[in-house]
């Protein structure tokens, strides 16, 4: 059965008007009891109702606005499901926003909010929370139609998975996959890894059952024997249970155990295992999300799990679009999402304010001509020698002319060699190469696009340009103390969800400054 609309009162009884004056922080709990009738309007609230299927029987479910309201609450004050609940019975400020005052019992239960939030994670409508808020504020006059002023960035998201070494991950996924069979069969966890002949995983702690020296390479050699052992004795074992072997958490478990032996045991031609030299490209870290991976913000900061991105709207100071990608992942693979945001929003950019992280993403590479990139450039070094930028470039010839007026063609994304006895002859050699083999020019793919951004900086109209970007890194800020340092969530999807919420949350703080909305309060 598909919900109703939801209809609270829109003007404020005296008790609420009691509970307004006495909040002094968390405004925006304020700011959603006299305009949630205008975020979730009759038409949105449709939307959201075209979640649940129409269906004669069962009870009518929760209104999916309330629900809505209370996701976005969580966010914002960092709740967990439990406290959300408990919240809405005992928090009279959530009670306000909720339409529940005074009430014995919960709005809705535990599991109806969970099955909620996976509702709108299945169906994508997470963004479209985002996109509400933006069609609020053009309603209320915060931005027209023109094209879009943006700025791209990101910060780190540490995961909620557990970060393991090789011995412990091994050990971990063997461990749950016996697990899965004893709770079946209700054995205990010790007799059936006794059975399989791997006592050593069933342990509380795998390091104190190997019981080394880890500081002696033979013993760590030894251990690492001794666990992947234990992963032959597993398969073994399974192969002589095939109803165990056949479930599906069981064969996660194991396929997990093998994954990690694939990327982290190297198995010489004398049949020695060892463990590799070097981080495999996609090395899986954690046993309980297996999307984390191992990360740099900076060569001296290491980031275990995730990148959240925020695209900022430098007019209205909204957020127009997120994402999320593992912590490995180049900056510039975030673009085809936030390019698919926005063409749901049917929003064209104008401008982008960008870091060089994000020069090699599709929305640089492909972009119109009507779009401006305002990025630094990357620094031409080439010590005490004449620099890239000492060669004239001709894009209409595509040809490269040096100091010295010698000219040879060029491809974008090719290198230029110029003749070795033309340079030896050269009397500005000293002062271009040493090579005995010529002065050689790398030209980027994009090598006009940098000229003209190296150009731009050199002027202080340029300059102040460039220093536009920095009101995303405050919005980023802002998000991240809401979604905090290390995820809610494991997996990329549900962290995409919440990094939406919070995006919503910093949104609506956004509205509540706006003119139109601070007057009606």
């Amino acid at each position: 059965m598909r919900p109703g609309q939801w209809e609270p009162p829109i003007e404020l009884s005296a008790t609420e008007q009691v509970i307004v004056k006495r909040i002094r922080r968390a405004k925006l709990f304020i700011f959603l009891r006299q305009h949630r009738h205008e975020v979730f309007d009759a038409t949105f609230q449709e939307e959201l109702a075209s979640l649940y299927q129409e269906s004669p029987r069962g009870q009518p479910p929760v209104a999916p606005a309330l629900l809505a309201l209370a996701t976005i609450l969580q966010a914002y004050t960092g709740a967990s499901d439990d406290e959300v609940i408990e919240a809405s019975q005992m928090d009279r400020r959530w009670q306000l926003v909720l339409d529940c005052l005074d009430t014995e019992e919960a709005p809705f239960s535990k599991g109806t909010l969970i099955a909620f939030r996976q509702r709108l994670i299945d169906a994508n409508m997470d963004r479209r929370l985002i996109e509400r808020t933006i069609e609020v504020a053009r309603q209320a006059g915060a931005f027209g139609a023109g094209a879009l002023r943006a700025a791209l960035d990101s910060s780190p998201l540490w995961g909620a998975g557990r970060v393991e070494d090789t011995y412990n991950l091994l050990g971990h996924a063997l461990c749950k996959a016996l697990g899965v069979i004893a709770v079946q069969q209700g054995w205990e966890l010790a007799w059936v890894a006794t059975e399989a002949k791997a006592p050593i995983v069933s342990g509380s702690s795998l390091k104190a059952a190997l019981d080394c020296n880890w500081d002696e390479p033979q013993e760590r050699q030894e251990a690492l024997t001794t666990v992947l052992a234990a992963l032959t004795a597993v398969e073994n074992w399974l192969e002589t249970q095939p109803e165990s072997k056949a479930d599906p958490a069981v064969q996660s478990n194991l396929k997990t155990a093998q994954q990690i032996k694939a990327q982290d045991v190297e198995v010489s031609q004398t049949g020695t295992a060892t463990l590799r030299k070097g981080v495999a490209k996609e090395r899986r870290i954690s046993i309980e999300d297996a999307q984390m991976r191992h990360g740099r913000k900076s060569r001296s900061v290491r980031v275990d799990g995730y990148k959240r991105h925020v695209l900022h709207d430098l007019d209205s100071g909204l957020v127009r679009a997120v994402g999320i990608t593992p912590a490995n992942a180049p900056e510039a693979s975030v673009t085809e999402a936030i390019r698919a945001d926005l063409s749901a929003q049917q929003a064209q950019l104008a401008e982008l304010h960008i870091d060089r992280a994000y020069l090699s993403s599709t929305l640089v590479r492909e972009r119109s001509a009507d779009l401006l990139i305002y990025c630094k450039a990357w620094p031409v070094r080439n010590g005490s020698r004449f620099l890239k930028t000492a060669f004239e470039l001709d894009w209409e010839q595509q040809r490269i002319r040096c100091p010295n007026q010698q000219e040879m063609p060029f491809e974008p994304g090719g290198t230029v060699h110029f003749p070795a006895e033309v340079c030896a002859a050269c009397p500005l050699r000293e002062r271009c190469t040493s090579s005995p083999h010529g002065r050689s020019v790398s030209i980027h793919p994009d090598e006009a696009l940098l000229g003209e951004l190296r150009q731009r900086q050199l002027t202080a109209p340029g300059r102040t340009k460039l220093r536009e970007r920095v009101a995303v890194e405050h919005t980023l800020a802002h998000v991240g103390y809401w979604q905090g340092r290390r995820a809610r969530y494991r997996g990329d999807r549900k962290n995409l969800f919440d990094l939406r919420r919070c995006a919503v949350v910093h949104n609506l703080h956004v509205l509540a400054r706006l003119e139109a909305f601070s007057h009606a309060a």
